[in-house]
């Protein structure tokens, strides 16, 4: 009978710090979906979250949930109107699905769609499993030297590159990423591809630093948690990109990492909110308007699969470093990896090979 017989698995969040492989019952193929066998999931700090925490910010988990969103797969079988794709082609998934009919979406920016469902995003189940149904258009076809595993990566990185095309990265911005975890590490990865001379990266952890440095930052710098210690930081930041900066991204989002950013950036210049560490910030913001520093919001992504994609194909940006554990698709696996995961330390990604 072969694989096709065997009941279909997904990591349940069933609590706080309870995974459990169980069955998962999947919704049928609609004429436009396509249906994945999952072959590479990674874990993102939001799983983590949940993992931990039950919810991220107001994402509440009420019932038990399917985790898992960044992934990538094989075709199995496709819907009766899908002309896209066919059996058994290698794609990436974006795990999104807005409702196209709203004014925001019919705006083009459908990553702010009110009725979004997102994978592994209380109440809808994410993709840790053998199988997902999703939407045609929402999987992208990999060229066959982009592995699994990188387009799995594509889920991150997208992050990354939605974040460069807000802040306007090209060959002349002097970018500062604080925050040197998975995303500060994509972000600098997407804003080098995008053209920018001059990539300075801060953390407050030596390790992410070192990586950070081995994966292509021209200059990292080692921060405190003190706020008191913002001025003199700033100095030395500005003394290693020899310029002002002009765009900063603020990959962590704390009172003082956004201190930072902003007192950081050259007047005119902008910085870009990407971390979501607190819910509520206090700014010295009057400074920086009298400056005339744009302050850019970032939720998720939107059509950024194709260009990340073609950045892999391309050579212009590589993933693979960033995949520091893999595990296998066993109970025993599964926390384990979510143990490693939750740990910081030494772990970036953590992928499933299923």
């Amino acid at each position: 009978m072969g694989e096709e017989a065997k009941e279909n698995m997904a990591v349940w969040l069933l609590g706080v710090k309870t995974l459990k492989i169980q069955p998962y019952c999947l919704p049928s193929l609609g004429p436009h979906d396509v249906k994945v066998r999952m072959k590479a999931v990674g874990i993102c700090g939001s799983d983590i979250h949940h993992f931990k925490n039950m919810r991220v910010a107001n994402f509440v988990v009420k019932k038990p949930m399917v985790m898992g969103h960044e992934c990538a797969g094989i075709v199995e079988e496709i819907g009766s109107e899908v002309k896209s794709l066919s059996v058994g082609d290698r794609v990436a998934l974006e795990p999104g699905i807005s409702c196209g009919k709203c004014s925001i979406c019919k705006d083009g920016r459908y990553n702010l769609c009110p009725e979004m469902k997102f994978f592994g995003s209380p109440p809808t189940n994410g993709s840790l499993a053998n199988l997902v149904v999703h939407p045609a258009n929402l999987c992208f076809k990999l060229p066959d030297n982009v592995s699994l595993e990188e387009g799995a990566m594509c889920e991150p990185l997208s992050v990354g590159v939605h974040a460069c095309i807000r802040a306007g990265i090209c060959p002349k911005t002097k970018v500062l990423i604080v925050g040197a975890g998975p995303i500060g590490l994509v972000t600098m990865l997407a804003a080098r591809a995008f053209g920018a001379p001059k990539i300075v990266i801060v953390d407050i952890d030596e390790h992410r630093l070192s990586f950070a440095k081995n994966l292509g930052a021209d200059e990292i710098i080692q921060v405190s948690t003190d706020i008191q210690d913002v001025r003199e930081e700033v100095v030395k930041i500005q003394n290693a990109i020899g310029a002002g900066v002009d765009v900063s991204f603020d990959c962590v989002g704390f009172d003082k990492t956004m201190t930072m950013a902003l007192a950081a950036t050259c007047a005119g210049g902008k910085v870009c909110l990407v971390g979501l560490g607190q819910s509520e910030m206090n700014l010295p913001l009057t400074p920086a308007a009298a400056r005339e520093i744009d302050v850019i919001g970032i939720f998720r992504y939107r059509n950024t699969w194709p260009l990340c994609i073609e950045f892999l194909q391309a050579g212009k940006i590589d993933v693979k470093p960033l995949i520091t554990h893999r595990f296998s698709f066993t109970q025993q696996g599964v926390e384990d990896a979510f143990y490693i995961s939750s740990q910081g330390g030494n772990a970036i990604k953590v992928m499933f090979n299923l």
